[in-house]
């Protein structure tokens, strides 16, 4: 066929002459390749810590369902078998001597495969997530969702209710607000591994209450000297923020000032670090590769261990503590939310400690 003789013909003859057959897709449904396609994007653009949740979700899932049914794992999932794991894992009877329906054989088998934390009955949020991330995988794959079937919604509904009748809450990491702070910065020496405690510390609580995974992915090439008192640091992307885009009200470059500054100057001359990660791991005077989220936990855990302080301590006690410390001192909540990037005031809210938020209040009332 000729040039001349296709030109003739229409656009939409010609486009299926160009075609092969077997590339013409309906526009009706999705073809195989193009849902994993847009699985695989709708995955890549996942914080690293939800997909790690989700990881760790499903893989229990298929741990529960082989002890339970002795088989493998398929979907779609029916909703007996969600039914079934919510009775199994969600605790009913005196807050005492909580009861759930798994076999006890099984609990210990799941516990020793290390599959699970301890014996006996989940917390409601552990059960909640571990079946919106199955529902979110009968989603991606246009499956009929268990999870949205009545039965269950209705359990779900009523086992939340009698959750909270029994009195269990969400329990929060203590916040490091100034003081517990101080306390453990007093326990960082001059050893090199106190000049890196002193400056991840200062680091991740004065930019405005970094998370675990921000400040372990924090690196040379992201700071910006500004003056011999103070660093910028971009972040890039966060959990909040995974298209990077900063147009969100939020300040794309923090701030790291004063005393912050310092340590991280100091701690970045004596390991000799001019490039890659800020904060490494230490083998006596060593540096080694980038410390890992989990890692910078244990290090707060360590300090107020040390410091000699009460409480649920961990990563997030920084960023808990940044918030609450700008509560105290009645920082516009805007302003707040421009440094630790929450998108929602009434998330940015539930940091505040009751206590010293009345105390704010009252102290308002009185002057």
């Amino acid at each position: 066929m000729t040039t001349q003789r296709l030109a003739k013909r229409t656009k939409s003859q010609a486009v299926a002459l160009l075609a092969p057959a077997a590339s013409v897709l309906s526009p009706t449904a999705l073809g195989d390749q193009a849902r994993k396609a847009a699985e695989e994007i709708l995955i890549a653009g996942q914080a690293e810590n939800t997909l790690r949740s989700y990881r760790s979700a499903m893989r229990y899932w298929c741990a529960w369902y082989q002890a339970r049914y002795a088989g493998v794992l398929s979907l779609p999932v029916t909703a007996p078998v969600v039914v079934q794991f919510i009775v199994d894992h969600l605790a009913r009877g005196s807050v005492d001597v909580p009861v759930c329906e798994l076999p006890k054989d099984i609990d210990r088998l799941l516990v020793e495969s290390g599959f699970k934390g301890h014996l006996g009955p989940m917390k409601m949020n552990t059960v909640i997530h571990r079946i919106a991330v199955l529902s979110k995988l009968h989603q991606l794959r246009r499956m009929a969702n268990p999870c949205e079937d009545p039965q269950v919604r209705h359990l779900m509904s009523r086992a939340r209710r009698t959750s909270a009748k029994r009195g269990e809450t969400i329990t929060k990491k203590t916040a490091a607000t100034r003081e517990p702070l101080e306390a453990m910065l007093a326990t960082c020496d001059d050893t090199l591994e106190g000049k890196r405690d002193r400056a991840l510390l200062l680091l991740a609580w004065a930019s405005g209450g970094r998370r675990r995974s921000e400040v372990a992915s924090a690196r040379v090439d992201q700071l910006t000297k500004v003056d011999d008192r103070g660093y910028l640091l971009r972040l890039g992307v966060t959990k909040t923020n995974q298209d990077g885009d900063n147009r969100r009200g939020a300040l794309p470059d923090k701030p790291i000032r004063g005393v912050a500054a310092e340590a991280l100057g100091v701690w970045l001359a004596s390991a000799e670090i001019s490039e890659g990660a800020i904060f490494r791991r230490l083998w006596k005077t060593t540096v080694g590769p980038a410390l890992s989220p989990a890692a910078v936990g244990e290090i707060v855990r360590k300090r107020a261990l040390l410091a000699g302080l009460e409480g649920d301590w961990a990563g997030h006690s920084l960023r808990s503590g940044f918030v609450t410390e700008a509560g105290r001192r009645n920082i516009p909540i805007g302003d707040v939310m421009a440094m630790t990037e929450h998108r929602k005031v009434d998330t940015v809210l539930g940091y505040y400690r009751s206590g010293e938020l009345g105390v704010t209040i009252v102290s308002n009332l009185l002057d």
